[in-house]
Parts: C-alpha cells; sequence; structure tokens
C-alpha cells in the first residue's frame, strides 16, 4: 500500500512540475513573437486618435524613439526621406518621441508643431512614449525582454517585418539613409 500512495505523489508531482513548465512557457501572442502581438501594438498619435501596427498589416515598420533637442535630431530629414522612398513600397517609418533622455519638448502640440516646421514630417508619430526602463511601451519593453534591445540614446532604431520579428536594429548613429539600414528595409519589401 505504502508503495502504491508513494507511486501515486510521485506521479502527482511529475503533473505538477509540468504544468508548471507549460505556465512559464511564453506564449508568443502574449510576449509578441508573432503577426497578432503585432497589431495590438498601439500608440497614441500625436495627431490625435491611435495608431498602431494594425493599421499596417503586411508592411514593415521601422520603429524609431525620437527627440526634438538631441545632437541627432538632423536625422528627422534622413527619416522623412526614408519614408518618401519606400513607403510606396510598404514601408512605415514610425517617430516616437520620447523624453527618456531629457531631451524632448514640453508637451506633445509642441513636438508636433516643431517637427512639422523644422522638418515638414508626414511619417506617423506617436505622443511623447516612454521606450525605456518599466513604464517602457509595450512594443519596448519586448525588444527589451526578447531581443535585448534598449535605447540607449535618441534615434535608436528597429525594423519590425510583417509577421512580428525584429529584422534589424541599430544605434543612433547609423542614419536612416545608410546602406545597413536601407538594405534591410529593401529585404523587407522584397527589392
Amino acid at each position: 500500500m505504502m508503495l502504491r500512495v508513494l507511486g501515486l505523489l510521485a506521479a502527482a508531482i511529475v503533473v505538477t512540475a509540468a504544468t508548471a513548465a507549460l505556465a512559464a512557457t511564453p506564449d508568443p501572442a502574449v510576449s509578441g513573437g508573432n503577426a497578432q502581438a503585432r497589431a495590438d501594438w498601439r500608440f497614441a498619435s500625436i495627431d490625435g486618435g491611435e495608431i498602431g501596427f494594425a493599421d499596417w498589416p503586411g508592411r514593415p515598420v521601422l520603429v524609431v524613439n525620437t527627440a526634438s533637442l538631441c545632437g541627432f535630431t538632423p536625422q528627422f530629414d534622413e527619416l522623412q526621406a526614408l519614408y518618401e522612398r519606400y513607403s510606396g513600397a510598404g514601408l512605415v517609418v514610425l517617430a516616437v518621441p520620447s523624453n527618456d533622455f531629457r531631451q524632448e519638448l514640453r508637451d506633445d502640440a509642441a513636438v508636433r508643431d516643431f517637427c512639422e516646421m523644422t522638418f515638414g514630417l508626414t511619417l506617423p508619430m506617436t505622443t511623447i512614449t516612454t521606450v525605456s526602463g518599466p513604464g517602457a511601451h509595450p512594443l519596448f519593453a519586448w525588444l527589451a525582454a526578447e531581443h535585448g534591445f534598449v535605447p540607449r540614446w535618441n534615434f535608436n532604431k528597429a525594423l519590425i517585418g510583417a509577421d512580428g520579428t525584429v529584422l534589424g536594429t541599430w544605434g543612433s548613429r547609423e542614419g536612416p539613409m545608410g546602406r545597413a539600414i536601407t538594405s534591410a528595409v529593401e529585404d523587407a519589401l522584397g527589392l
């Protein structure tokens, strides 16, 4: 009888361990590793309402954390040029203003006006958004957790494929019109 009880107890432990292991396995839909999670990434738009990946099905998205008062701010010209060159083929360039590095203007209206007046931006832009640390937007939290990509300064870039995969990440010094990014964009677009 004692052996039977021990056998049942051992079986219960195995089932409990298996259940715990399944619970600990990340769900790709939750962690952002597939197209469905990609569709769930939404942002408040600087123009009002919301924008997000669900608005751009089947299209790669270059996400860039930006700041208006940074030494890399002139990259806005290249971001707009990249958007104009490849948007007809399907590329979305998403600017995500952030004050994480204390170089953003005081509010969303000031950011919008500055970008429109100074750079003539027509690409999609979010409101001021946290991109690092515990309050990071879910997309940036996923990039950090799943890919080790955390913006360490303004104008970091991540190219997200139509299927939700990360196709490339670049730091501030890599210009949007540089060969590394344009090659990855062309590959993502099948050009």
